[in-house]
């Protein structure tokens, strides 16, 4: 009697098992299949036609704007501001001077939180609360959005795209964030892009990440300079769509 309420034990426990193993599966598959189904971010424009989108996420260093904005001038080059709400509101008059100059501008949501920490309500409100700000400054709508910390979670995703908004990520990083990131650095990164995952990066139709930064501004003349001479042609986003 022993032996058999034994096995029958044993035989429970294997069975138990096996659903346990069995849900797990079900579990993973299930996410793998929604994951498939969330919206998916633009990280470059497929073109043979050598245009760049420069994209400059703006929550601090206004004060390197106005060098930035001349600099563009300059070389005859437009670029996409990814703009938070609360810096918007601190500083309307400069807003409205990059939207004035030709360069686009595009929502980086209010408060710069991370994205996959809020649910899909709360990252709505970052992303329509500052779209309301720009509205009103510069009398059009985003409809481009540069999640903070470039976090791509399913609950930033989705609140994007319920919103008729396009998530925009990179192809290229200068990462002229990091305080060892010289200006050489950052440009030799935007010219000279190394393999990712053993595939070399196409600058043809290339998103490029950037902040507003002291090196950064140091880098950009370098940078519109020797692809201005490999015959690349600097645009907003707007326009790279079109290519």
């Amino acid at each position: 009697m022993f032996v058999f309420n034994s096995l029958k034990f044993k035989v429970k426990g294997v069975i138990l098992v096996l659903v346990f193993i069995s849900l797990v599966f079900v579990q993973k598959h299930n996410t793998a299949v929604s994951n498939l189904n969330l919206p998916v971010p633009l990280e470059r424009v497929d073109t043979q036609e050598k245009v760049i989108a420069l994209t400059i996420n703006v929550d601090w260093g206004e004060e390197y704007i106005p060098k930035i904005l001349e600099i563009l001038n300059e070389h005859n080059s437009k670029v996409t501001f990814f703009v938070t709400g609360r810096w918007a509101q601190k500083n309307p008059e400069l807003l409205k001077t990059m939207a004035a100059q030709g360069h686009l501008i595009a929502n980086h949501g209010f408060s710069h939180p991370h994205p996959d920490l809020l649910s899909v309500a709360r990252n709505k409100e970052e992303i329509t609360r500052t779209e309301t700000i720009i509205s009103n400054l510069i009398e059009k709508k985003t409809i481009y959005y540069a999640p903070p910390y470039g976090e791509r979670g399913k609950n930033g995703l989705l609140a994007a795209e319920e919103l008729g908004y396009t998530t925009v990520l990179w192809t290229l990083d200068t990462i002229d964030w990091k305080a060892e990131s010289t200006p050489d650095l950052i440009t030799k990164r935007i010219i000279e892009p190394k393999k990712r995952n053993g595939v070399q990066p196409e600058k043809k139709g290339a998103i490029v990440l950037m902040h507003p930064k002291e090196n950064t501004v140091k880098a950009l003349p370098q940078i519109l300079t020797s692809l201005q001479n490999e015959q690349f042609t600097f645009v907003t986003l707007e326009k790279l769509i079109t290519f």
